[in-house]
């Protein structure tokens, strides 16, 4: 049987990662800060903590005792080791993204917590956009050159899939502007994010092409003061290793009260 072709180029992803400078990072920073307040609603102290992170010193500054490991295939996880896992802004890049959450969950205690922070499916739309006309006007092709990103609606089925309890995702779109559409280009090599996919072209990209859609960025996106729009959804997922403490739905036909009393209001029978 074939293997599935990659979405990923391993050796392209970490030499991206490489090159990324810590003051560009900004989407790892709010992700720490994300974590720090879900987890402060949490009415539980975590002692056992793993981090999946391509860059482990940011999560170490503020979750000290955590182990740290690197968002590889198999995650380097001992099973039923911890009470709280955490993915941090490396899921969209996963070949298996659902192999992934099912490793957290393996790797979780009893209740468990397992805490995704990702990007969606709206991050770089307007630049997924742009360089799509920019090289179909140009070359009269298209080539993969922003890598798809999973829906919330997506994203919150693969917490079910992989076997988590009470799961509960929420979107927050950040917008950021830059100086020209070259800027965000450079800003995204900077943080590591730069194209890693296995399908990529790879030859560098006609100057052509790269201005076209330039042009065709700051006609559609402009933000204030002559600079240029950016969106970048960070989606927070959280699920628990199944427990027998839990809450548990009850089974068809077996409720007590009616909605109506809940709600206070009448009762109005539907006829036949």
């Amino acid at each position: 049987m074939d293997k599935p072709p990659r979405l990923t180029d391993p050796e392209a992803l970490r030499r991206n990662r490489r090159r990324a400078r810590a003051d560009a990072l900004f989407l790892h920073d709010l992700a720490v800060d994300e974590a720090e307040d879900r987890l402060a609603m949490v009415n539980k102290t975590f002692k056992n903590i793993a981090i999946v992170s391509p860059f482990p010193e940011l999560w170490r500054a503020r979750f000290t005792d955590a182990i740290c490991v690197p968002d590889t295939e198999v995650l380097d996880l001992t099973p039923g080791a911890h009470d709280l896992v955490i993915h941090g802004v490396c899921l969209h890049w996963a070949d298996d993204p659902v192999g992934q959450l099912v490793q957290m969950r393996h790797a979780l205690q009893p209740d468990g917590m397992a805490l995704v922070v990702t990007l969606g499916g709206q991050t770089l739309h307007e630049l997924r956009a742009a360089l799509a006309q920019a090289e179909t006007e140009v070359t009269g092709g298209l080539s993969p050159r922003v890598l798809p990103m999973a829906d919330i609606r997506d994203l919150g089925a693969l917490m079910q899939r992989a076997g988590l309890a009470l799961p509960v995702a929420d979107s927050a779109p950040l917008r950021t502007s830059y100086a020209t559409p070259l800027h965000l280009m450079h800003e995204l090599r900077a943080m590591g994010e730069a194209n890693a996919l296995d399908s990529r072209l790879r030859h560098p990209t006609r100057r052509s092409v790269l201005l076209r859609a330039a042009q065709i960025y700051a006609e559609s996106f402009p933000a204030e003061n002559g600079r240029v729009a950016a969106t970048f959804e960070m989606i927070t997922l959280a699920g628990w290793a199944p427990d027998a403490s839990q809450p548990q739905p009850l089974r068809p036909g077996t409720a007590t009260h009616r909605l109506a009393q809940a709600l206070g209001t009448d009762e109005t029978k539907l006829k036949d």
